[in-house]
């Protein structure tokens, strides 16, 4: 397993024992000009601050300044003015500069792929996963607008003499949580839509990675959004996050489970919607008939994609017996000739772990499991040679139920494998836990392999693919089943949960109610009679 050490331009960032003058982190900072004219979009009074660090090296990247419940208070109020504003800007303009956003993204790609590794640590290549992910958003709403949006005709109780219309009308300010494993698009592809719809947006970045929800923030603004429509708070979850679920008028939420909780009972207490997505223990099941190499290729992104701090990412891969040596030995062959690094260029196939608590959660998993008999194939110890958070990818044999990594979620780069004699046991055992967010299928008849997602518990299921197809298939749903959330993403529905819908009829001549001296008892003959016919008819 190779390695290399960080800097903005590809060079060494920390220097070995080689430089011993050299100040760790000391090339690393950003322009304070630049970092100013994010952070100064935090709506935020108490003039305190807290630091973010690169987790690439510990390097202080900004001070960010924190928000009061007041602060949240005034932020609603300011987006829902700017709201009754924007609900009635044609539905046009607001595609327009979806479509502005979708160029100002692909343009300034180096500077977002710069933001995003320094702040999260990941690799490059898993940076731009980000920012193509934002780009495909923004600009299939744009032009799928009319589609989600545009008052719809549905039957009427009286053919010809019922006209009903299905309005979409915005809920007013939606308050959105997002994390830190992907904090650019995560801060961004949820309240996309949610302006579309003629929402305003109150958002809380994770304190880990701010500066690069902030960025998003200032694109918004490039790209002709009102400044108003979309505020920032920072702050403490039990503060700021309870703030944003105590005033909005639907909250978005990803994140973990227990946390996901927390909020679907604040907003049940207020009966307002939410949506949350939430954690996974996401199988893999390699089929006898699998293209073996295409399936180890796909397990190596699949597990080790941010360091495993994917919430579809793959933890458990099921193989069948027949194939099970064959692909074990690709996929540790693969795992082992991986680049790790904390640069910004794109030599790396994986960047660090975010924090010290990641670090410690991962190692525990693996440390526990060895220790009550599991075998490590690959990786399997921490790297501090690389940076303060690394940790190898790391695959397990033998991994049983009374290990921890064997029903909760890692958030790593682990993954434990399973071999199986029968596609029903493999689909049983994929199945069991609280889980259901993510799976992937691997196999050569597709056909079979589709039949077999429909017994999976999952919101999403990868054929011959690991994670991709469905979270970059921006037309189709994408969240959980079980604990692994409520509502979903993306598509229709990732928009129409920004909605409330308003029937309009409009009904002609004929009214319900007797008419020309008919008896109450006369109409409903009457009524009943047409019931019938309209059944006779074929009518809905």
């Amino acid at each position: 397993m190779s390695a290399s050490t960080p800097s903005p331009s590809g060079g060494p960032l920390v220097e070995g024992p080689q430089d011993p003058e050299h100040e760790p982190g000391a090339t690393y900072a950003l322009e304070p000009e630049y970092v100013a004219s994010l952070t100064r979009r935090v709506r935020a009074t108490t003039g305190g601050t807290d630091p973010v660090y690169s987790p690439l090296d510990g390097a202080p990247l900004a001070h960010v300044p924190q928000s009061t419940e007041g602060d949240v208070a005034e932020a609603f109020e300011r987006a829902r003015r700017a709201q009754q504003a924007w609900a009635r800007t044609g539905l046009e303009e607001r595609a327009a500069m979806l479509l502005r956003l979708h160029d100002l993204v692909l343009e300034r790609q180096d500077e977002i792929a710069d933001m995003v590794v320094r702040e999260s640590g990941k690799a490059r290549k898993h940076a731009f996963d980000e920012i193509l992910h934002v780009a495909l958003t923004a600009r299939y709403y744009a032009r799928t607008a009319h589609d989600h949006l545009a008052p719809q005709r549905r039957l009427g109780v009286i053919p010809g003499l019922t006209r009903v219309e299905v309005n979409r009308v915005p809920k007013g300010v939606v308050g959105i949580i997002s994390p830190w494993n992907y904090p650019f698009t995560l801060a961004l592809c949820d309240g996309l839509p949610a302006l579309l719809a003629g929402n305003a947006v109150v958002t809380k970045p994770d304190a880990q990675t701010m500066l690069s929800a902030l960025l998003g923030a200032q694109l918004l603004e490039e790209a002709g959004f009102p400044t108003e429509l979309w505020q920032v708070v920072a702050g403490p979850g039990s503060v700021v996050g309870t703030a944003i679920v105590e005033r909005a008028d639907y909250v978005c939420f990803t994140g973990s489970t227990a946390t996901g909780r927390i909020i679907a009972h604040g907003c049940a207490e207020r009966l307002i919607g939410c949506s949350l997505e939430l954690g996974g223990k996401n199988p893999m099941l390699v089929l006898r008939d699998a293209d073996l190499e295409r399936a180890a290729e796909g397990a190596v992104r699949a597990t080790f994609s941010n360091a495993g701090q994917l919430c579809v990412s793959i933890e458990r891969i099921f193989v069948a017996d027949q194939v099970y040596d064959r692909f074990v030995e690709r996929l540790v062959a693969r795992t082992e000739a991986m680049t790790l690094g904390a640069t910004l260029d794109w030599d790396n196939d994986m960047g660090s772990l975010i924090s010290q608590q990641q670090l410690e959660a991962v190692t525990h998993h693996v440390d526990e499991a060895v220790a009550k008999g599991a075998r490590v194939l690959a990786g399997g110890k921490a790297r501090p040679d690389l940076g303060p958070y690394f940790y190898e990818p790391t695959i397990l044999e033998g991994v049983t139920p009374d290990m921890a990594c064997f029903q909760d979620e890692t958030f790593g780069p682990v993954v434990s494998l399973y071999r199986f004699h029968d596609e029903a046991d493999a689909v049983a055992r994929a199945n069991e836990g609280e889980y259901g967010l993510n799976a992937s299928i691997y196999s050569k008849n597709g056909t079979r392999a589709r039949a077999i997602a429909r017994h999976v518990k999952a919101g999403t299921v990868n054929i011959n693919e690991a994670f991709a197809a469905t979270f970059a298939s921006v037309d189709a749903p994408m969240g959980g089943m079980r604990q692994s959330g409520l509502g979903r993403r993306q598509g229709a529905e990732g928009i129409h949960r920004y909605t409330e819908t308003q029937s309009v009829a409009t009904q002609r001549l004929l009214r319900f109610a007797p008419v020309l001296g008919m008896s109450d008892e006369g109409y409903a003959k009457v009524m009943t009679a047409n019931l019938r016919l309209m059944k006779k008819l074929g009518r809905a």
